[in-house]
C-alpha cells in the first residue's frame, strides 16, 4: 500500500506533527507529506500503573500530545489545522514501561534488563482532524492506533554497554537504544515493522489513512447489502476505459481482476453497469476488502486460534517438566545431552528428546547448535523454574499442575451446573492439600511480594496484623518495614506450617504468632490489618461479616491492606485476572471481585482513601483507611 491516493486528499491542509522527533518527520516527508513541525508540550506524567497493557498508554499519550498541540494552534496561533498527528514510542518487558533514561545509570540498567531478551517496541498514534465551528469552539475527531514490533537483544557484555552508552545515543531514545544507528548493532532479530521500532509505524499509518479517506459505499441491491467501488484508490485513477466499465472484465491490475472475478460472475454484457447481486454479507467482505490486508487480518487470527487451542499443551509442558524436575537436573552451567537428563529423570530418551525440544520451542531451554545436541537452561529457568532458586515458582506450578488443572478438565460441567463439588473450605482443611497450597503462596509471595509490599507507603503505621491466611506476605514485609511490628492470626494447624516457611537467616523478634479464628475470636489490636490471597475464598455475605469486624475493631486512621486478584471494571479487561476469576469459580464456586465492587464493600463499612495497584503480575493491593 502506497500514501500517494491520500495525498491529494491533504494538499492545500494543515498537517501538523506533535512531535519534534527528527526521526519521525523524516519517515513522514520521504511517504511525501508535506508536514509542520509543531512539538507538544503536554507533561507526559500518565500514571502508567492504571493503564491495563503498555500500549493503551502509548496511545493515550499520543492522543494528549496532539489535542495540546490542535488546542494551542488554535487559541494561542490563532490558526486552526485540519489535521495534527501525535506518536509515543514505548519500550516493554515483562509488563514495564521502559521510555527515555534521563541519565546514563538509567541507560545501563534499562539496556541491561534488555540484553539476551526478547521485548516488546509500542507505538501508539493518534490522528487528529480538527474544525472551527461558527462560535470558534474547536471541534476534534480523533483515529487512534499502535503497532508492535518484537526485539531480540543479543547478550551484551558491560564493555560493549558502556561504549554504546558513552556514544550519547541512547539518551533521547525510548528503551535507551536506536535501532536506526549504533543501536542496531545491540540487536539479534526483530519481528515487526522497523520503522515503528524506529518511531513511526508508517505502513499501519497509510492504511488508516486509506480506510479514513476511501471507505467503501455501501449500497442495498434487491435486498442484499454491498458495497460499491466507488472510493477504491485505484479505480479512480487514469482516463475512462471501455473494459473498466465492465466490472467483469479482467484489467491489466492482478488485485483487480481477482476482486472483479469474484465480486461478479455475469457473462452478460449488455449491461456492462449493471451491479450484480452478492450471496451474502461474509462473501462481500471477502471479496472487497483489500487482498493482502485481508490475508494479513486473516493470517493473525488464525494465529491467535491457533495459539488458543494449543495453549493447553504449552502449559503442560511446563507443568510436566517441573513435576519431573527437568530444569533441576539443567542447572548444571555447562548443560547435558538428552542420554545424561533421561538417566537423571530415569525416563526414556525419546520421551525425553520429545519433551526438551518442546520446552527449547517455549524458550524455556536452549539447545546448543551441532551434533552434540547439548541442553542447557535459559536465565529465566534459572531463576523461576529450578526449585532450590531465590526466586523460584516451582510450587506454584506444581500446585497449577496438581490442582486447578484437573478443576478445568471440568470447566464445561461446572459452567452448565453454576457450582463445583470441591469448596474453597478444602483448601485449608484437607490435609493433603493445605502444605501444597501454602508451599504455593509461599513461592509466589517471594517473586511478588516486593511488588505488593512497596505498593503504598506503608511505614506510617507501627503495628501490623495478618488474619487468617498463609502469612508468608509478612516476612516480606518484616524486611521492608523493620521498624514495624506483626501478628500472624491463624489456627494452630496453620502458624506451625507458615512457621516452616521463615526464610533462612530472618530473624523472628518483630512477628508475633498467635491462634484464634477470624470469624470467631476477638482481633488483635493493630494500626495496618492485613487480608492476603484469602478474599476470594469467601462469599459475599463472609466478606462482608469480616469487614463489619474489622470496622468495628479499627480506630480512625487504621489501615486495611487487601492483596488478591483484583478484575478491571469492564471497560478495561484484564485477561490475567478474568483467567483467574474462571479459576476460582470452577475450583470453589467463588469468585474475583472488580475493583468497584471492592470499593463498594469498603465504603460501606466506613473505610476510605482507596488506593488501587494493579502489579500486572499475580496480586494485586488496595489500601484503605477507617474514618
Amino acid at each position: 500500500m502506497v500514501l500517494i491516493p491520500v495525498i491529494s486528499k491533504l494538499i492545500g491542509k494543515c498537517v501538523v506533527l506533535a512531535s519534534a522527533s527528527p526521526r519521525r518527520r523524516q519517515i513522514l516527508n520521504n511517504a511525501g507529506l508535506r508536514i509542520e513541525v509543531v512539538p507538544s508540550w503536554f507533561n507526559e506524567t500518565l500514571d502508567k500503573s492504571s493503564f491495563e497493557m503498555p500500549y493503551n498508554y502509548a496511545i493515550e499519550t499520543a492522543k494528549e500530545k496532539a489535542l495540546e498541540v490542535a488546542k494551542r494552534m488554535h487559541l494561542k496561533h490563532f490558526k486552526t489545522p485540519d489535521v495534527v498527528i501525535g506518536a509515543d514510542t514505548i519500550v516493554s518487558i515483562d509488563g514495564d514501561i521502559l521510555e527515555k533514561p534521563v541519565d546514563k545509570e538509567a541507560a545501563h540498567t534499562m539496556l541491561s534488563r534488555l540484553s539476551n531478551k526478547e521485548h516488546s517496541v509500542f507505538t501508539g498514534v493518534a490522528i487528529v482532524f480538527c474544525n472551527c465551528k461558527l462560535d470558534n469552539q474547536l471541534e476534534t475527531n480523533i483515529t487512534a492506533f499502535h503497532e508492535e514490533t518484537k526485539v531480540k537483544f543479543s547478550e551484551l557484555s558491560e564493555e560493549l554497554l558502556w561504549e554504546y552508552i558513552h556514544s550519547g545515543e541512547p539518551m533521547d531514545k525510548a528503551g535507551g537504544y536506536g535501532i536506526q544507528g549504533l543501536g542496531g548493532m545491540l540487536v539479534e532479530y526483530i519481528h515487526g515493522d522497523f520503522l515503528n521500532v524506529v518511531g513511526f509505524p508508517l505502513n499501519h499509518f497509510c492504511k488508516k489513512l486509506s480506510e479514513i479517506y476511501n471507505p467503501p459505499v455501501i449500497h442495498c441491491v434487491t435486498g442484499h447489502t454491498i458495497a460499491s467501488l466507488e472510493g477504491l484508490c485505484d479505480l479512480q485513477q487514469g482516463p475512462a476505459n471501455p473494459k473498466r466499465n465492465g466490472i467483469a472484465e479482467k484489467t491489466q491490475n492482478s488485485d483487480q481482476a481477482a476482486m472483479s472475478e469474484k465480486v461478479v460472475n455475469s457473462p452478460s454484457t449488455e449491461k456492462p453497469n449493471r451491479i450484480p447481486e452478492v450471496k451474502g454479507l461474509a462473501v462481500l467482505h471477502h471479496d472487497l476488502v483489500n487482498t493482502s490486508t485481508k490475508s494479513e487480518a486473516s493470517v493473525a487470527w488464525l494465529h491467535k486460534i491457533a495459539d488458543l487451542m494449543n495453549g493447553f499443551k504449552a502449559s503442560k509442558v511446563l507443568f510436566t517438566a517441573s513435576t519431573l524436575k527437568v530444569f533441576d537436573a539443567l542447572s548444571t552451567q555447562h548443560g547435558l545431552d538428552v542420554s545424561e537428563v533421561a538417566q537423571r529423570l530415569e525416563t526414556s530418551l525419546d520421551g525425553t528428546k520429545h519433551l526438551l525440544d518442546a520446552c527449547v520451542s517455549l524458550h524455556l531451554l536452549e539447545k546448543a547448535p551441532g551434533p552434540s545436541q547439548m541442553y542447557k537452561n535459559t536465565q529465566l529457568a534459572n531463576t523461576y523454574l529450578v526449585s532450590s532458586s531465590e526466586n523460584s515458582l516451582h510450587d506454584y506450578i506444581i500446585y497449577a499442575n496438581d490442582h486447578s488443572w484437573p478443576h478445568f478438565t471440568h470447566l464445561a460441567s461446572a459452567i452448565k451446573k453454576g457450582t463445583h463439588g470441591t469448596q474453597a473450605d478444602d483448601l485449608f482443611q484437607n490435609s493433603e492439600q493445605t502444605p501444597s497450597f501454602i508451599s504455593a503462596i509461599n513461592c509466589l509471595i517471594k517473586v511478588t511480594g516486593n511488588d505488593t509490599v512497596l505498593a503504598f507507603d506503608l511505614s506510617s503505621f507501627k503495628t501490623a496484623c495478618d488474619l487468617g491466611n498463609t502469612g508468608v506476605l509478612v516476612y516480606a514485609m518484616a524486611n521492608a518495614y523493620q521498624d514495624m511490628t506483626f501478628v500472624i492470626f491463624n489456627q494452630p494447624q496453620m502458624l506451625e506450617k507458615i512457621k516452616c516457611y521463615r526464610p533462612q537467616g530472618q530473624s523472628l523478634c518483630q512477628i508475633n504468632f498467635r491462634e484464634g479464628d477470624i470469624f470467631k475470636d476477638d482481633l488483635p489490636e493493630a494500626d495496618l490489618y492485613i487480608l492476603s490471597n484469602i478474599l476470594h475464598c469467601w462469599n459475599e455475605d463472609e466478606f462482608d461479616f469480616i469487614l463489619s469486624r474489622l470496622s468495628q475493631k479499627c480506630k480512625p486512621g487504621c489501615g486495611l491492606l487487601l492483596v488478591e486478584h483484583v478484575l478491571y471494571d469492564q471497560k478495561n479487561m484484564s485477561n490475567r485476572a478474568v483467567l483467574q476469576s474462571l479459576s476460582t469459580f470452577v475450583q470453589s464456586n467463588r469468585r474475583q471481585r472488580s475493583g468497584s465492587e471492592y470499593r463498594k464493600f469498603l465504603h460501606n463499612h466506613g473505610f476510605a482513601n482507596i488506593q488501587m495497584k494493579h502489579t500486572e503480575i499475580f496480586l494485586d493491593a488496595i489500601l484503605c483507611i477507617k474514618q
